[in-house]
C-alpha cells in the first residue's frame, strides 16, 4: 500500500498549551517544562507536514469525510522538547454502496508516531471516506 514521507515534528510546549486552551482544559498536566500531549494532540502534527510529505488517497476534495479516528499510546503520551518522526500509510481501501446510489470510497490511513531511536510512542488511525458522486437529476 501507499506510504508518505518521512517528517519531523517538535513536540513544543506552547503549543502543548495552547491545545489544552482550546479544549477548555486547565489540567496541569498540560501545562509547564515537563507538560505532555493531550491524547488528539497528535492531529495537529499534520499541520507540520512539510508540502507532499502526507499520503494521497487520491480521492476528490469536495466529497471528503473524516469518518473516524482513533489513537493507540504505546507507553505514556508525547512530552514537551520530544522529537517524534512521523509518516502515514494507507491500510486499507474498500468500497460500499452509497444509501443515495452510487459507490462510496473508504481509505483508512495510519499515522506512526516513533521516538528519534526509533520506538512506537503512538498510532493515529483515520478513516477517510469519498462519498459517491450526485447523480444526474438528483435532489
Amino acid at each position: 500500500m501507499s506510504r508518505g514521507t518521512e517528517y519531523e515534528v517538535v513536540v513544543e510546549r506552547g503549543k502543548i498549551q495552547e491545545f489544552a486552551a482550546a479544549m477548555q482544559c486547565d489540567d496541569p498536566a498540560y501545562r509547564g517544562p515537563h507538560a505532555i500531549a493531550p491524547p488528539t494532540f497528535l492531529t495537529s502534527a499534520a499541520l507540520w507536514a512539510p508540502e507532499g510529505a502526507r499520503v494521497d488517497v487520491g480521492f476528490d476534495r469536495r466529497r471528503l469525510l473524516h469518518g473516524q479516528q482513533e489513537y493507540v499510546f504505546h507507553g505514556p503520551p508525547p512530552w514537551a522538547g520530544q522529537v517524534l518522526r512521523v509518516v502515514e500509510r494507507i491500510e486499507d481501501r474498500y468500497e460500499k454502496a452509497g444509501k443515495r446510489g452510487g459507490r462510496m470510497r473508504f481509505a483508512v490511513v495510519v499515522t506512526e508516531y516513533r521516538a528519534e531511536d526509533g520506538t512506537l510512542v503512538a498510532e493515529g488511525r483515520s478513516t477517510l471516506i469519498e462519498t459517491a458522486p450526485r447523480q444526474e437529476g438528483a435532489q
